[in-house]
């Protein structure tokens, strides 16, 4: 018997033949790549919809629920804007955003053929973190569930959900990775010249 021989890169035959080689690898993420972004986006989503969900239904509005003292603690908070209460009260404004945002990752993902781990785990909390909050823009007529304040005596940090905190930390790694490819171009540059 033989074999059907198949690539790690995901490609269809069909797509393959009529496709030119460095096109398909440049486009195209390999089975590797889709095991880390999806899980990373599907994982991050359902933990900030079940977060939400919990800290909403044991909390009761203006209830707080110490976590750690002087530093962690759980509210119920809605928040009609972005970040920092940016735009607030544009609501359709802020879904369409989220929408096209999650097109152009997805967009970058499947099309920009980056093969660098640090940069798609980035893509996959981005991904996650945006899709959270858009589900709750579209299903919680334009308000996002905010639970997690962190504060320090008077001084409180604006109310955020895991959500936010997955869209900071692919923001800031998709900042590091940025580095460290800039790093290795511009030695090679240098050598060049």
């Amino acid at each position: 018997m033989t074999e059907a021989k198949t690539n790690d890169d995901g490609v269809p035959p069909s797509l393959r033949r009529f496709t030119p080689k460095f096109l398909v690898t440049l486009l195209l993420p390999d089975r590797r790549t889709h095991l880390l972004f999806w899980p990373l986006m599907i994982g991050g989503l359902l933990l900030d919809l079940w977060t939400k969900k919990a800290a909403f239904d044991r909390l009761e509005p203006y209830e707080v629920y110490c976590v750690i003292d002087g530093f962690l603690q759980l509210v119920r908070a809605e928040n009609n804007g972005a970040a920092f209460g940016l735009c607030a009260g544009k609501s359709y404004f802020l879904t369409a955003i989220s929408s096209i945002a999650m097109v152009a990752i997805l967009g970058v993902f499947l099309f920009a053929g980056n093969r660098q781990k640090l940069v798609n785990i980035a893509l996959g909390l981005f991904a996650a973190g945006v899709c959270g909050n858009l589900y709750d823009r579209a299903f919680n007529d334009g308000l996002v569930r905010d639970f997690i304040d962190l504060y320090y005596r008077s001084y409180h940090w604006h109310t955020f959900n895991v959500a936010d905190a997955l869209l900071c930390a692919g923001v800031g790694l998709l900042m590091i990775s940025t580095f460290l490819i800039e790093q290795p171009a511009q030695k090679h540059d240098q050598q060049h010249k």
